[in-house]
């Protein structure tokens, strides 16, 4: 059976504190271990801002949002190894990472998924992002918006 890639959106979450915008970032413990921004497959019935609300309540516990920006990107990555709850997939695809603000609050995490989060401000969530296509996606976000 040919490997696909499974098609997948990200999503920068944001909040303002002081002026200032904070993000969320989350700390990954399922397939692998670090800090990275909400993101998810696309199931094939779904568009993407079905993705976008279901991923967020999934991973955040997150409801309400405003869409501040939608970009077009051509990223992915190759999975590690093969995944039996990835069946299929070799991989990950991304088409589109959508911008949202949000109120702060307190974040429900999917605990399968991800162990902690955090609100960080810009410099320190380039510096403790485990991904370096994450770090640049941030700059573009941060760049635009503030």
């Amino acid at each position: 059976m040919k490997q696909k890639y499974r098609p997948a959106i990200f999503i920068v979450v944001y909040t303002i504190v002081k002026n200032k915008p904070q993000y969320l970032i989350l700390k990954r413990k399922l397939h692998w271990k670090g800090w990275e921004f909400p993101k998810g497959g696309k199931r094939f019935y779904e568009t993407d801002l079905m993705t976008l609300r279901r991923e967020l309540k999934e991973e955040t516990g997150i409801k309400k949002f405003k869409i501040k920006n939608k970009f077009k990107i051509n990223d992915g990555y190759d999975y590690d190894k093969l995944y039996s709850d990835r069946k299929g997939f070799c991989g990950q695809k991304y088409k589109v990472l959508f911008v949202v603000e949000v109120k702060k609050q307190k974040i429900k995490i999917d605990n399968l998924e991800h162990s902690n989060y955090k609100w960080v401000d810009f410099k320190t969530a380039k510096r403790i992002l485990t991904w370096e296509n994450q770090r640049k996606l941030l700059k573009k976000v941060n760049r635009k918006l503030f």
